[in-house]
Order: structure tokens, then C-alpha cells, then sequence
């Protein structure tokens, strides 16, 4: 579902804040795989995960999605392909608007505008059972607006408005990294049910290790622009915090690990 394939990314070359993000970066996802994403700050997680959504273009390599090479296309022709859930709760929802108009709009992504009425009453009872699943209330607050909800309800309505179409590949950037952990439990909660039960395909950015370790069935950590690890099947169950640093250690030759890794 996901091929990337010799991927360079360099930001500000010939100059004295070059910084090479992405060095020779390869990476396939089959059909369901859940794949988390942990690395130290400057890994090359974000620079990854933003090459694949086209948010820049790459340098060398090629990326393609449902076998359909994306390499070249600008990231609002990729959109079709792709649900993302953003770090930052505010993004990926009108706040002015509706629980359900929001619900709506992404229902109707990519479909030809007609004239019709606005949501139906079947529609609406629809959106009441899609939002039961993430176990907030929200159900009960369809003509509520967005504005007024907490950080970890708009993110969890992001996530939800991000699924609804079923995308080919599904990706969260640090999406629970903003909430508290009580919430960020939740919203992960949610975020394992709606992937379990329409297999999408996700890659899922973390800092906190033991998140990436209980969800997913794979796990890869990033080091200087490259992937320094691939753990999956049973090597993964079986993971502890430990293990996965001692491994980190062994792939780089270097003890040295973020704070905001070792803390989150």
C-alpha cells in the first residue's frame, strides 16, 4: 500500500544550515499494516511523513501509494490517497461550524458538489454511531460546535473525519502529543479500534516508546535520516523499553537518545 524507495531529502543544500534529512530512506507497507515511527528529534520522522503527503517535493528516490507512483504529485493531488490526523488538536476542523457539518464535509471529500438538502435524518444517525466509538459523548452533541470542544475531542473528530472515506493510507503525526495523557489514551484507544476494524494502512509518529511498542504490528526507529530499526511479529510483543534501546544502541553505535524520547 506504501512504497518508498531510496528517498534523499536535503533542506538548504550549499549552505551553511544544510541539514540532510532523508538519506537513502526505504520503506513498504502491506495492505493493514500499522506501523509506528520513534526516533529522536532531527531523526527524520516528520521529514518522512511530509514526504509521503507531498507537503515537499524529495531530491532523488520514489514514493507510491496503492501502486500508484505519487513521487511527483503536489500534495493536494495526494489528498485523494491519504487521512491525516496533525499534532496541533485545531487543525483538520472548522470550528465555526457543526459536529456533524464537519462530520459531513469530509464525508463529501472529493464527491461532485449537487444541490440537495444539507444532512439527512439518515446521515445524521450514521455520524451518532460512528462517534459512540470514540467512547467522549460526542454522539449526544451532533449540533454542537466545534469551537467549543477540548483539545482531545477535536482530535479525536479529526480522526474520525480522517477514516470516514477509508484512505488508502492513513497517517498520524504525533497526533496525541498535544493532549493530556488521560485523553492521549483515549484518542489512541479510538485510534486502534477505527484501524482494527477497516485494516487501514497507518504510519503513526510518536516520542513516547512505550505507545510505539503496544500499538501497531511493526515498529520502526529513525537516526539521522535513516531507518536504524524494523521490529515486527512476534520480536515486537515481545519488546520492552530496554530491549528497544539496547537494540537502538546496537544499530547506531551510539548511546545517545532524546530526552523527549526517553520521557515521552
Amino acid at each position: 500500500m506504501l512504497d518508498v524507495q531510496n528517498v534523499y531529502k536535503t533542506f538548504n543544500p550549499g549552505t551553511v544550515n544544510e541539514k540532510a534529512a532523508l538519506r537513502g530512506v526505504s520503506l513498504t507497507l502491506n495492505d493493514g499494516d500499522f506501523v509506528t515511527v520513534i526516533g529522536g528529534n532531527g531523526a527524520g520522522k516528520s521529514t518522512l511523513l511530509n514526504a509521503v503527503a507531498g507537503v515537499w517535493p524529495v531530491d532523488s528516490g520514489s514514493i507510491s501509494i496503492g501502486g500508484t507512483d505519487v513521487t511527483k504529485l503536489p500534495e493536494h493531488k495526494r489528498a485523494r490517497y491519504i487521512g491525516r490526523v496533525f499534532q496541533d488538536p485545531m487543525m483538520g476542523t472548522a470550528a465555526t461550524m457543526q459536529i456533524e457539518e464537519n462530520l459531513a464535509l469530509a464525508a463529501r471529500r472529493g464527491r461532485k458538489r449537487t444541490l440537495r438538502p444539507g444532512i439527512g435524518r439518515d446521515e445524521r444517525e450514521e455520524y451518532r454511531e460512528l462517534l459512540k466509538i470514540l467512547d467522549l459523548g460526542l454522539e449526544d452533541r451532533l449540533t454542537s460546535k466545534v469551537g467549543l470542544l477540548s483539545g482531545g475531542q477535536r482530535q479525536a473528530l479529526t480522526l474520525l473525519m480522517a477514516t470516514l472515506r477509508k484512505p488508502d493510507l492513513l497517517l498520524l503525526d504525533e497526533h496525541t502529543a498535544a493532549l493530556d495523557p488521560k485523553t492521549a489514551a483515549k484518542v489512541l484507544d479510538a485510534t486502534e479500534r477505527i484501524v482494527g476494524r477497516d485494516r487501514l494502512t497507518t504510519l503513526m509518529i510518536t516520542h513516547n516508546m512505550k505507545d510505539a511498542i503496544v500499538h501497531g504490528n511493526r515498529l520502526i526507529m529513525m537516526y539521522e535520516g535513516r531507518i536504524a530499526l524494523d521490529i515486527k511479529g512476534e520480536d515486537k510483543k515481545k519488546l520492552t523499553v530496554e530491549q528497544l534501546l539496547a537494540k537502538f544502541g546496537q544499530a547506531t553505535g551510539s548511546d545517545e537518545a532524546d530526552d523527549k524520547l526517553l520521557l515521552g
